[in-house]
Order: structure tokens, then C-alpha cells, then sequence
């Protein structure tokens, strides 16, 4: 995904617009937390967008990192890598699978949308789509066989960038995915969940205003 394509004036430091529970923004800062990146913290609330924000990234979508020299990454995963090059001590880039993060990015999340948010499009059949993101799942299924996450023995950038989403699948109705069988992929993710990593990045922050002039 592309990054930053214009700058703003320099500021004294890095700037994080984020959104709780958004899954972009919790892979975000995931990868801001484990690489000990200082940043200053904006919550913003989607349906009243700080002007600021879209100033730094007109499609008003989060996260958008704001540099310090005034360039703004406005794609979670390009956060993520920005993150991870300041330092990477648990070397997640070691652990990255392309292929796995653009199949979740792209296919799983679309049927996501339609199967949680259904209501929003025309036409739409919620099963069909909630089949889709079984068949994907069932994919990280076969992956865990043999290992407790998606590369390897450690956690690492793709089950970071992924769970989130498979997170956000499961929360929408808990009972039926309890039901599915895909035992190696309850466990991963619910020791993702219940990390020390994803419980500090899931802290509430009051709504960001800007200081009054």
C-alpha cells in the first residue's frame, strides 16, 4: 500500500489519529507499541472528524501518522512498517507473509463487511459472505497445524496485521464461531486477545480536541 504522498508543516512530534476499535488502528498500534515508537496519542470519533486530521489525510480514515518533519502515513500497513524500522525487537519482518495479509485484506474483508454489515448494501446474501470468511479461515486453520502462529513459533507481522479482522469476525456472533471447527484458530487468537501487547494498545483515551488558541 502506498504511503505518504504530501507533507504538512513540521511539528515537535509524532502524531498517531486513532480510532479504539478500529482493526486497522489496533495493527497500528500493535506495531507502534512493540517497537517502542513515542507518539503523541489522538482518539478521534469517526463521526466528528478534528479538522486536523483531515488535514493530514483528506479520506478521513484511521490511523494516519503524522511525522514529525510533516509527512503523513495514512495506511495502517505502511504504519506498521514504519514502526517496525525504527526498531523490531521481536523481528516481526522476519514473519511477514504477503500473500496471507492480502488475501485478509482483501477477499476476507470484503466478505466481512457484507456478512457483519449486511444491512448497508443492496442484494447482499449474509451467509454467502459469512461462508467466504470460513473458507478463509479455514485456510489459517491448516497453517496452525504445525505451528502456534501463522510464521512460524513466534508471533510476528502476519498474525498481527491479520487478527484484528478474524477478531472482529468472531465478536459478530460468538456463539456460531465457538460452533465452527476451527479449534488452532480459537486458541491463536484468543492468546493474541489476551496479550499484554493487545491489552496496553486497547487503553480508552478520551476524545482528542484541539487546544483551544
Amino acid at each position: 500500500m502506498s504511503g505518504a504522498s504530501w507533507s504538512l508543516a513540521v511539528t515537535a512530534e509524532t502524531v498517531l489519529y486513532s480510532f479504539r476499535r478500529c482493526p486497522y488502528a489496533m495493527r497500528a498500534r500493535m506495531a507502534l507499541k512493540v517497537s517502542g515508537a513515542e507518539y503523541e496519542h489522538r482518539e478521534v470519533v469517526l463521526r466528528d472528524k478534528p479538522a486536523a486530521m483531515l488535514e493530514a489525510s483528506p479520506k478521513g480514515t484511521v490511523p494516519v501518522l503524522v511525522l514529525p518533519d510533516g509527512s503523513v502515513i495514512e495506511e495502517s500497513l505502511e504504519v506498521m512498517f514504519w514502526a517496525l524500522a525504527q526498531d523490531d525487537p521481536e523481528r516481526w519482518l522476519d514473519r511477514k507473509d504477503d500473500d496471507l495479509v492480502a488475501a485478509n485484506d482483501g477477499p476476507f474483508k470484503h466478505s466481512l463487511d457484507r456478512y457483519k454489515y449486511h444491512t448497508r448494501y443492496e442484494d447482499v446474501n449474509p451467509e454467502a459472505h459469512r461462508e467466504q470468511c470460513i473458507a478463509h479461515l479455514a485456510r489459517l486453520e491448516e497453517r496452525l497445524a504445525d505451528q502456534p502462529f501463522l510464521s512460524g513459533q513466534a508471533r510476528g507481522f502476519t498474525d498481527i496485521a491479520i487478527f484484528p479482522f478474524v477478531r472482529q469476525f468472531a465478536n459478530h456472533d460468538a456463539e456460531r464461531f465457538e460452533a465452527e471447527n476451527l479449534p488452532r484458530t480459537r486458541a491463536w487468537l484468543d492468546g493474541l486477545t489476551g496479550s499484554e501487547l493487545f491489552a496496553a494498545i486497547m487503553a480508552k483515551f478520551p476524545k482528542w480536541e484541539p487546544a483551544e488558541a
